[in-house]
């Protein structure tokens, strides 16, 4: 728990802190006068001034931050005091220091993803698992072993990259081009894939009938006082060999243990380089359905083929570009899906939700939780861009306005929009809420 309490706080200060810099940065660009940029909420812990009477403060609460400017001109002050007030800009400079934020967000997206391309992360290899007969992968003539190269010319690396191509593809469906390599020969393969609207709901990977290829069942922990330790296994085991099958899977193997409770199984397992026969007796244990199952005590897990995904800084930075972009406008059709009626709203998350992929993203390591940072950075650029008041998005589409009639909105409209910007926002907080005490308790 304080893992993930520590890890949202992190997170929250980092994304909010960089979209309100957007702000500053822009803003002082822009000749307006910054009264205050702090870092947290609530009490002052500290603070100090600059030479341009910005005072720079850390605050008690550390989620987040924001920008206090010169809203309104300062007769007081001379005419700089009038120049400097952020009403006083063109609408062009408005327009610029509003959308620093969210651009913020998305160009911070894309130096944490370059940053992790060019480092190097190891992940799963695009080697695919055996297809269901039947199903459009084995009529495709997809084999166990064939390790996917690309689709429709995109090149792929990574099993994280295959399934992220196969959900775009499949956002909208038909046909896809899969190259493969397999001993050394290339072929290329053509999949009819379905259209899933509700990738979220639905795995993309398994709507598609492809499943990763793993290789031996390995015994990852051993419960203490169960029938695999009394056996003599040891975690880091290698099952190789079950009765009368060589090479299983972990399904093969927890399938075979449960359909014997009570009686002696010999399994070969593979032990710092050496095959050894292990008999064990799993004990009987009653199953949901009331039925005896065996169970010897262990967590299985697999051999994985690793690759390591990594590329040069200016394919890193490009890299990241398309990866933003791509995560952006993904966000923005699910988003229009959902008005439409097509995608369900039980994908909205809130903070609950947000605050357990912090700390599990950190709990896995560094990799993982930038990862995090850098999706929930590029949600938090596209959200405010929308076209709701109360939201950056929404002084946009004032500004927009203003540029379209000649002046501004009467502020009796700007009164009724911030209004109903509130009231969605605080509906969609309550419905994101929802959906995450739904998810907690269920």
């Amino acid at each position: 728990m304080l893992t993930t309490l520590i890890a949202f706080a992190v997170a929250l200060g980092i994304l909010i802190t960089f979209h309100e810099f957007g702000h500053y940065w822009v803003a002082r660009r822009c000749g307006v006068r910054v009264l205050r940029f702090s870092v947290g909420f609530g009490p002052v812990l500290a603070k100090r001034t600059d030479r341009h009477g910005t005072e720079w403060a850390i605050s008690a609460i550390p989620l987040g931050g924001y920008v206090k400017m010169q809203d309104e001109p300062d007769p007081e002050r001379g005419e700089r005091g009038i120049a400097e007030a952020f009403q006083s800009q063109s609408v062009y400079r408005r327009i610029a220091i509003v959308a620093a934020g969210p651009l913020f967000n998305l160009i911070l997206a894309v130096a944490l993803y370059a940053g992790l391309n060019m480092a190097g992360t190891r992940e799963p290899a695009a080697v695919i698992g055996p297809p269901p007969v039947g199903t459009p992968a084995y009529a495709a003539g997809l084999n166990a072993g064939d390790r996917i190269i690309g689709i429709n010319h995109v090149a792929i690396q990574s099993w994280g990259q295959l399934r992220w191509e196969i959900m775009q593809r499949m956002s909208e469906g038909g046909t896809a081009e899969i190259e493969t390599e397999s001993s050394g020969i290339k072929r290329t393969r053509v999949i009819t894939l379905p259209q899933v609207l509700d990738p979220p709901k639905d795995d993309p990977m398994k709507a598609a009938d492809l499943s990763l290829n793993t290789k031996k069942p390995l015994i990852n922990s051993v419960v203490n006082g169960g029938a695999a330790q009394a056996a003599g296994l040891r975690a880091g085991d290698l099952i190789v060999a079950i009765p009368g099958l060589r090479d299983p899977t972990i399904k093969d193997v927890i399938d075979y243990i449960q359909r014997h409770p009570g009686v002696s199984v010999e399994l070969t397992i593979e032990r710092d380089q050496s095959r050894i026969p292990v008999v064990v007796v799993p004990q009987s244990e009653q199953s949901d359905a009331g039925q005896p199952v065996g169970r010897i005590g262990v967590r299985l897990g697999a051999e994985i083929e690793q690759t390591l995904v990594r590329y040069g800084p200016l394919e890193s930075i490009w890299n990241g570009v398309v990866k933003t972009w791509d995560t952006a406008w993904f966000s923005v059709r699910m988003m229009g899906r959902m008005i439409m009626g097509e995608v369900s709203v039980k994908n909205i998350s809130g903070p609950v939700t947000i605050a357990d992929y912090a700390g599990q993203t950190a709990r896995i390591g560094l990799a993982a939780y930038i990862g995090f940072l850098a999706l929930v950075s590029v949600s938090l650029g596209v959200l405010n861009l929308l076209p709701i008041p109360m939201l950056d998005g929404g002084h946009l589409l004032y500004y927009l306005i203003e540029i379209v009639k000649g002046s501004p909105p009467s502020q009796q409209w700007i009164a009724i929009g911030q209004r109903a910007g509130a009231g969605l926002l605080a509906g969609l907080m309550v419905l994101a809420l929802f959906n995450d005490l739904t998810r907690l308790f269920t």
